[in-house]
């Protein structure tokens, strides 16, 4: 199911040019309301439900509904960000039952690995074509 924007709790990240929301969208899926200042999902069936908008919500105002053969209909998932940490809370239908499960993050800063770092640069184009280069299989004949 795509997310949706609780308009009741949605702040618009404090009608900034951008919302937290739409910085992480891979999908560019999330917009503001100019009028409302509320962020809304303008396409959702577009929605690949990668939960990157819920996680990075400051007022947990996203949710993303499950499918039933994952999760029971009704029940709700909601992500607390801490600085090395994620902890989801799974609240099923019942309203009583509540599971927890916490999932480091990287703590690494942005940009800060080196991908490139022990692998074989090409010095011109035709060396990528070549079997095996970088990270691909060797192709047989």
């Amino acid at each position: 199911m795509p997310s949706f924007v609780i308009a009741e709790k949605c702040d618009g990240c404090k009608a900034l040019d951008k919302t937290a929301c739409q910085y992480i969208c891979p999908n560019d899926l999330m917009v503001l309301d100019p009028e409302k200042k509320k962020a809304y999902n303008q396409e959702p069936d577009q929605c690949w439900e990668c939960f990157n908008c819920v996680k990075i919500c400051p007022q947990q105002a996203i949710e993303v509904r499950h499918y039933a053969d994952i999760m029971p209909l009704g029940s709700s998932t909601f992500p607390l960000r801490g600085t090395d940490n994620i902890m989801w809370t799974i609240k099923f239908r019942d309203g009583k039952t509540v599971k927890r499960f916490k999932f480091p993050i990287r703590t690494t800063p942005e940009g800060s690995i080196d991908v490139f770092k022990g692998k074989t640069i090409p010095s011109d184009v035709a060396d990528l074509k070549k079997p095996g280069f970088f990270t691909g299989p060797a192709r047989t004949k």
